[in-house]
């Protein structure tokens, strides 16, 4: 949900050059897509569940970047994973002319960054200046973070989120409607 939060703030706060129907439904799943890449590091992570042996995936891929909340939650991994999601869509571009790739990277860009600031806010914290090994959180006392899955997650900071998206689309109903009428393809 924090993927979608974000994207739609800053879509609605920064001018949108004209995009296709089909870019737009790209990016929100890209974005969906970036807001769990950070936990492929995670066997039990949604991505690797869904899938028929997507467990034994998850276990091998997770020992070989360090772990859950190691490289894919750091800088170093926004680097990386930034790299190869445009080679990815650079891939991908041939077949797919008509999609504005770079919108469709940046949704996933934000869905990714959304993930981790979100996870600063949790108990185990982000280690974000990876290779140092130092995990930073917010607030600095642990005892005041957010437990992943708990109660206030599930019953304060989801609920928030979607009242803040909410929010922001209905107080931007004319940039919406705007942007539909005259730069969707």
């Amino acid at each position: 949900m924090a993927a979608i939060t974000a994207l739609s703030i800053i879509a609605l706060s920064h001018p949108i050059p004209a995009i296709s129907i089909a870019t737009g439904i790209t990016a929100v799943f890209a974005n969906m897509l970036g807001g769990i890449a950070p936990d492929i590091d995670q066997p039990t992570a949604p991505m690797w569940r869904n899938l028929p042996v997507g467990r034994i995936f998850g276990k091998v891929f997770g020992a070989l970047i360090g772990g859950h909340r190691f490289v894919s939650h750091s800088i170093l991994g926004v680097i990386i994973f930034g790299v190869a999601w445009h080679f990815f869509l650079v891939l991908l571009t041939p077949s797919f002319p008509h999609l504005n790739m770079t919108i469709i990277w940046w949704a996933f860009m934000i869905g990714f960054i959304s993930h981790l600031i979100m996870d600063t806010f949790t108990r185990e914290g982000v280690p974000w200046l990876l290779p140092i090994p130092i995990k930073f959180g917010l607030p600095p006392t642990k005892v005041f973070r957010v437990v992943t899955g708990g109660l206030v997650e599930r019953f304060i900071i989801f609920p928030a989120l979607i009242a803040v998206t909410l929010y922001s689309l209905y107080t931007h109903q004319k940039i919406i409607l705007d942007l539909l009428h005259n730069h969707i393809k």
